[in-house]
């Protein structure tokens, strides 16, 4: 879990502490709360002390059982603050895969520029149908969510519309490993190198790939977007990370900008993609 969002949570459970001390009709105790609200005391210190994320609902009930229901606007703010900067793939994914590309759809709708680094898969704006559908599937497998891959794919196409929409600059940097690695059979991977390479010179996109030859200024990691200069979203196995302060945005195009200076470009591009899928041929 982030300092950030640890922070914020034990900030949250401090409001909570302050709230249950400063009650209108005299302080309660902590068991004295919880039987107010028929939950375990445990919980009440929990929250209280970072422990445990509050939800919504606990937050209304908690604000009507010291008699601020005023308070209830407050402490949902400062819940969402902190919540829109983690997205857990266990919340996310809860109703499938389908609702999550629909939000990415909504946020890349809103953007005209798009810097991306991948570095172990082909990014989702230049995906086929099969090799989107193999890696959603390697996905729902690892979360155990529902595999409503076919609408996920669909959505996925939705989003790329948008480079062929004038004014939309799509500027991606892949690690070579992102060329090889078989989330999906050679076969698909072929097809998905194929595209790849045909979108090299579509006006929209500036497509870079680093070479497992080239030499690096920073150690190729997690796969991020900057959208805008607005917005980040960077991608663990636990969860996303949507990031809008100014430090944050600025350290990730840093971070891109590093990175592109040992990504290779046009015909060069082609002849690392062409190196990957000749390699193919041999499986």
């Amino acid at each position: 879990m982030s300092t950030d969002y640890q922070k914020a949570r034990e900030a949250l459970g401090a409001r909570l502490r302050e709230l249950r001390i400063e009650r209108p009709d005299g302080k309660l105790t902590g068991p004295q709360l919880a039987g107010l609200l028929g939950w375990p005391h445990s919980k009440i210190y929990k929250l209280e002390g970072g422990k445990q994320t509050a939800t919504r609902d606990d937050l209304r009930a908690l604000s009507e059982a010291i008699g601020r229901p005023d308070a209830f606007g407050e402490l949902a703010a400062r819940l969402a603050g902190f919540e829109t900067q983690i997205q857990s793939w266990r919340r996310q994914l809860a109703n499938g895969h389908r609702p999550v590309q629909e939000r990415w759809n909504a946020e890349v709708d809103r953007a005209r520029v798009i810097h991306a680094w991948e570095e172990a898969v082909v990014p989702g704006m230049l995906q086929n149908a099969d090799y989107a559908r193999h890696v959603f599937a390697r996905y729902a497998d690892l979360h155990g969510s529902a595999r409503d891959i076919e609408e996920a794919v669909r959505a996925r196409a939705q989003r790329q519309e948008w480079l062929f929409q004038a004014g939309h600059h799509f500027r991606v940097i892949l690690w070579e490993a992102a060329l090889r690695s078989l989330i999906c059979p050679p076969a698909v991977l072929a097809t998905q190198l194929d595209r790849l390479a045909g979108v090299i010179g579509l006006d929209t996109v500036e497509l870079g790939i680093v070479p497992f030859s080239a030499s690096v200024k920073i150690a190729p990691a997690n796969g991020f977007w900057v959208l805008d200069d607005r917005l980040v979203i960077a991608e663990d196995w636990h969860a996303e990370l949507w990031l809008d302060d100014a430090d944050s945005v600025a350290l990730y195009t840093k971070v891109w900008k590093t990175l592109r200076e040992s990504a290779v470009y046009g015909a060069d591009a082609h002849n690392v993609i062409n190196a990957a899928r000749c390699a193919l041929s041999s499986r």
